[in-house]
C-alpha cells in the first residue's frame, strides 16, 4: 500500500468514528427510554486520563480518551468495506 493510501485510510476511520459518535448521540437524545437508548447514547471510554505536569512557568499535559459507541463502530466497518471495495 502507498503511504498515501494508508493516510487516507487512517484519516477515514478517525473521521467514521468521531461522526458516528456524534450521530450515535443526536439520535440517542430523541428517542424514548428503553433498550434502543441504550444502545445509542452507550460509550466505551479507551485511553488514558490526562496526566498534567505543572512546573512554575510551564504546564504539560498528555493525554488521549477515545469513546466509541455503537453507531461510530457501524461507522467503522462501512469505511473498512468501502476501502477494501474500492482500493482492492
Amino acid at each position: 500500500m502507498k503511504t498515501r493510501e494508508v493516510t487516507f485510510l487512517l484519516v477515514s476511520l478517525v473521521l467514521a468514528a468521531v461522526v458516528g459518535g456524534l450521530i450515535g448521540d443526536i439520535i440517542g437524545s430523541f428517542l424514548p427510554e428503553g433498550a434502543v437508548k441504550t444502545l445509542f447514547k452507550e460509550s466505551i471510554s479507551i485511553g488514558f486520563r490526562p496526566l498534567t505536569l505543572e512546573l512554575y512557568a510551564i504546564s504539560f499535559t498528555i493525554g488521549l480518551m477515545v469513546k466509541i459507541n455503537f453507531v461510530s463502530i457501524l461507522f467503522l466497518i462501512l469505511v473498512v468495506i468501502y476501502f477494501r471495495w474500492w482500493f482492492l
